[in-house]
Formats: structure tokens, sequence, C-alpha cells
């Protein structure tokens, strides 16, 4: 009942191997995008959050001095954040601010010259909706 193993049952054949091969390469090529639109997505979810809790910062400063910040930095040194939030474009840099030039936000407010009102990213991609981020 002892059998030689023949060639053929040593191992694996050329062609099966090019068939597992194939099958990974049609897995990775259904699952790279879908992990591409994933990070995307989780990119335009942070902008979004930093959009807003910069905003409404930016409110509540503007509430408590009766002035507008004149800058994200003054948010900063004031204590209502710790670190300047990035921008979709890696940077804290490239925020761009609205004037606050003319606008009451408070009717205890002394001072509407100059500073900011608010913010928007600097970058000039376009999002998933089809919107620029800057227009966010």
């Amino acid at each position: 009942m002892n059998r030689r193993a023949t060639r053929r049952d040593c191992g694996t054949t050329l062609i099966e191997m090019m068939v597992v091969i194939s099958i990974i390469l049609i897995f990775l090529a259904a699952a790279v995008p879908i992990y591409s639109h994933s990070v995307t997505r989780a990119r335009e979810e942070n902008l979004r959050h930093n959009l807003e809790t910069l905003n409404q910062l930016i409110f509540q400063y503007a509430l408590d001095k009766q002035k507008c910040p004149q800058s994200l930095d003054d948010l900063r040194s004031a204590g209502y954040i710790k670190e300047i939030p990035e921008d979709i474009t890696n940077s804290v840099d490239t925020w761009q601010t609205e004037s606050c030039e003319g606008v009451i936000l408070s009717l205890d407010q002394t001072d509407s010259s100059g500073g900011i009102l608010g913010v928007h990213s600097g970058s000039n991609q376009v999002g998933s909706d089809g919107k620029p981020y800057s227009e966010w």
C-alpha cells in the first residue's frame, strides 16, 4: 500500500499559482477604490468638524470679549483651543478668514473694526459633494 508520490502530486502547478494570484489581484482591485473613498470621506468629515468648531469658538470669543478675535492665534492664546486644527491641506496656515468689519455679534460689543468673523478652508480642491472646500 505504500505508494510513491509522483512528480505531479508534489506541489502546485504554475497555472494554479496564476489563478490564485489573479483572484488576489481582483480582490485588491475592488478594495483599493473603497479604501481610497473612505479615507477621503474621513478627511472631509474632519474638515467639517474643524470648521464647525472654529466658527463656534470665534462666535463664543466675540460674545465673551465683546470684540472679534484678530486671528486664530487669539483663540489659542485666550485658552479657547489648545492648538489650531489643521485644514484639509494638512497645514494650519491655509485657513481663509472672513472679516468682521462692521459686524456686531453681541449687544455689548464695543468694537466692530476688524477681526475675523469665520473661517473657510484654503484648499482649491473640490469635495466629494462637488463644492470646493473653500466654500464649505
